[in-house]
């Protein structure tokens, strides 16, 4: 059978074993990629997966400067519909509006390059879709991040576990095409894969239009990375910065995100400064005092990361130096966004 014949025979089954009706609402998949190694997974999960299959899946090239072309070899049978874009490296939220208005079906699926959709993905987003009533603007599909069995996980991977709490991340995230066009797509203010689903997601919500989570199911795995990745993910609290201009500081209520400790970061900073000021004033008896504290808000961050994780030498060391520079490098990038977007006008439209 065809992949032409699969979008016109498929069925679906509900999760309560009831049969759905034989069509399913036209789809497309947008993918940012800047052409890392586990594209080619991802690839190959939705064309095993992907029944029925998406009318097209734009496959947006984000590198700076492509010096070789993707291989769409992994997309199997859905090659043919695969229609790679690129941007020259502008992000992964103009990634996505690159795509966005290439798309002719009435719903467009967001997936990033990482992630590896399950068996029966397809079937499931059919349904997923058919569910959606006419005020529903987006459906979640339901990430899963694999984390290791024979040990505890380390920082990074619980970081990558959080995903899956996450609301309206659009590592699967289902839209009806014309409702995110008429939001204005994503914010490409946002440089990173951070926040620019919130962004979108609190928008439509402010418009009077709901999200779902849905059935489907979508793995992801956990990133290789290097000792320094909770080092530079401390630039999305210029992010941050850009959320409380654009929604209020009580987006992360809404967001559904969780608060981070951006309030300690501040403290342990602060507390840091004032230690080396009153020495260098000459002020030592002060300065021990308020170095103190700022030791003891330090190895409280370090102990809240080693704790929970496998607690080898190179973990330990790992968090003992990151949980330092952390806090003043959190601070410093909020105070930066801050300046950078102070002109940005709160979010009033209707999405």
């Amino acid at each position: 059978m065809t992949a032409g014949d699969a979008e016109q025979r498929v069925t679906t089954t509900a999760p309560d074993g009831t049969r759905d009706a034989p069509t399913a609402d036209p789809y497309s998949v947008v993918i940012p990629t800047i052409g890392r190694p586990c594209l080619g997974a991802c690839l190959s999960a939705l064309a095993e997966a992907a029944v029925p299959p998406p009318r097209a899946i734009f496959l947006v090239d984000d590198r700076p400067a492509p010096d070789t072309p993707l291989d769409l070899t992994p997309a199997g049978p859905l090659a043919d519909r695969v229609t790679v874009l690129t941007t020259g490296g502008r992000g992964p939220a103009a990634a996505r509006n690159t795509g966005l208005r290439q798309v002719a079906t009435p719903w467009v699926v967001f997936l990033d390059d990482d992630v590896q959709v399950r068996p029966g993905w397809g079937a499931l987003l059919a349904h997923d879709l058919g569910q959606a009533g006419p005020g529903m603007a987006g459906v979640q599909g339901r990430l899963t991040v694999p984390l290791p069995d024979d040990r505890r996980p380390t920082d990074w991977e619980r970081c990558t576990a959080g995903l899956e709490d996450a609301a309206w991340a659009t590592a699967d995230m289902a839209y009806r095409t014309e409702t995110v066009r008429r939001a204005g797509g994503f914010d490409e203010r946002f440089p990173r894969a951070f926040r620019e689903d919130a962004d979108l997601a609190l928008r439509l919500m402010s418009g009077g239009w709901t999200l779902a989570r849905g059935t489907r199911s979508t793995l992801h795995p956990v990133r290789p990375a290097d000792r320094w990745v909770s080092v530079r993910t401390q630039r999305g609290n210029a992010d941050d910065a850009l959320m409380n201009r654009l929604h209020g500081p009580d987006w992360w209520t809404r967001a559904d995100a969780p608060r981070g400790r951006l309030p300690a970061h501040f403290a342990v900073t602060a507390a840091g400064l004032a230690a080396a000021a009153l020495a260098l004033s000459g002020r030592r008896r002060a300065a021990a005092v308020v170095g103190a504290l700022w030791a003891a808000g330090t190895a409280e961050f370090a102990w809240a990361r080693i704790a929970p994780g496998p607690r080898t030498g190179a973990e330990v060391a790992t968090m003992l130096s990151t949980s330092v520079v952390i806090p003043p490098l959190a601070v410093l990038h909020r105070g930066l966004g801050g300046i950078r977007h102070r002109r940005a006008a709160a979010w009033g439209g209707t999405g």
